[in-house]
């Protein structure tokens, strides 16, 4: 089996370690944009990126116990311009990949540990039963039918909530409480999916709220959402997906509102739980709107803190990938346990006055620029996030948060500069969280 390393960047500048800041910047790791995977899938694409190009790992990040973590990338590269009938994405198979992030304490540095991606396993998701594709139907083995990133592999005729098309956007995962199967938030459903983890076959499906689906599906994103008039934004459906320490629910969130509740740019954003055993869900109203910047940002990821309180990515679109600087990547802490149920509700006039309130827990960009790490060097999609293994600081005992970048399977920018698969690991303690408790997920127990 090939494996892939290398050790984590040293950067000049600011040393966080020993510092004052509650929550403290770790380690650095990366690992090569031009890499392969270990898929064996090395045929060129539709658009001449090598269907195993190793990508977008950043897209979601799972713990997976002790140092093994598990990343998935979207649908796939389409940065190359080929075919825009289908937003020039491709016949990639969506997958999740295996990595075992090590951190390492050191001595002396600008950062007080090192971490060392290593890349251990490569799993394509796949279906039992018949998926349905546009005019590109990708080879099937073993009765197996391969989910496939292309924006035109679905059933007009059919509703997303049967689940039967092929095209699969993923965007958020998490591991089980056994630890033998992974949960996957979809953009294009937008749908939640159980995988096995072993085999990458689709378990189960869970049905979300109907109001999320859209009535007419479209190959192209932009016509997709002038063709409707509710229901999830082409390209900003089940994004962040979170699990409860217990295992039982999960917590999945939209990247922008709803096109009945105003839509991409718009503040009143939706979080929904599922319960796993009963399907049943419930919705919660969350305002994207950020008053020091006097704008509404998408949220990216969703991050469980115990059983009701969460950990909430608001980005911009800004920085490394881009060629501009960063401007905002911001954790926000929520509660939901006394939130109203926002189900039957519709609009953002009745949603946002039942908003959860948030308060900041990380500055992303504040803390890697007083690592030393300029806004143009920050990455534009900083999307995934996952607690890992605590770890001993100066003797202190921390919790560590891992966060990860989605590089769109770019490994050079348009401007000349290097966009790698990179993790920022920060530390922090139970009294950096403002009187919430932080229960860690126990994988394998």
């Amino acid at each position: 089996m090939k494996h892939f390393r290398l050790s984590a960047l040293a950067f000049a500048g600011a040393c966080l370690f020993g510092s004052a800041h509650a929550v403290d910047l770790i380690a650095i790791g990366q690992l090569s944009p031009t890499a392969s995977d270990l898929s064996g899938l090395s045929a060129p694409l539709e658009n001449g990126v090598p269907g195993d190009q190793l990508g977008g790992l950043g897209s979601g990040l799972a713990w997976a116990g002790g140092s093994t973590f598990i990343a998935i990338p979207d649908r796939g590269p389409n940065a190359v311009a080929w075919n825009a009938a289908v937003d020039d994405t491709s016949s990639y198979i969506p997958r999740f990949h295996t990595l075992n992030l090590a951190l390492q304490p050191v001595a002396q540095g600008n950062l007080p540990f090192t971490l060392t991606p290593t890349l251990e396993a490569t799993t394509l998701m796949s279906s039992t039963k018949r998926l349905r594709y546009g005019p590109v139907v990708p080879a099937h083995q073993r009765g197996l039918w391969y989910f496939s990133g292309r924006s035109d592999n679905f059933d007009a005729s059919r509703s997303s909530a049967d689940h039967v098309d092929a095209r699969l956007d993923p965007e958020g995962i998490r591991v089980s409480r056994d630890g033998k199967s992974v949960f996957v938030s979809d953009e294009y459903g937008p749908a939640v999916y159980q995988f096995d983890r072993a085999t990458g076959v689709r378990l189960h499906a869970f049905t979300l709220p109907a109001i999320m689906n859209v009535a007419v599906k479209n190959s192209m994103g932009a016509t997709e959402v002038t063709s409707n008039t509710s229901g999830r934004v082409a390209n900003k459906g089940m994004e962040g997906l979170a699990i409860t320490p217990d295992g039982k629910t999960l917590v999945g969130f939209v990247q922008s509102p709803l096109i009945q509740d105003g839509g991409d740019g718009g503040r009143a954003n939706r979080i929904v739980t599922i319960d796993r055993a009963t399907g049943a869900t419930r919705q919660v109203a969350y305002d994207n709107f950020l008053a020091d910047m006097n704008k509404a940002y998408n949220s990216s990821e969703l991050l469980a803190l115990n059983s009701h309180e969460f950990l909430v990515l608001e980005r911009d679109g800004k920085g490394l990938g881009d060629d501009s600087s960063a401007v905002v990547k911001r954790l926000y802490k929520v509660d939901i346990a006394n939130a109203t149920d926002v189900s039957t509700l519709s609009g953002a006039d009745s949603l946002l006055p039942l908003a959860v309130p948030k308060t900041l827990f990380l500055d992303i960009r504040a803390s890697l620029n007083a690592a030393g790490i300029p806004d143009t060097q920050i990455p534009a999609k900083i999307e995934g996030a996952a607690f890992g293994a605590d770890v001993t600081v100066d003797g202190v005992v921390k919790h560590t948060l891992y966060l990860g970048n989605d590089n769109d399977f770019v490994a050079v920018t348009k401007g000349g500069l290097a966009n790698p698969n990179q993790w920022f690991v920060f530390t922090f303690t139970d009294a950096d969280l403002g009187g919430s408790v932080f229960v860690p997920q126990s994988i394998g127990k």
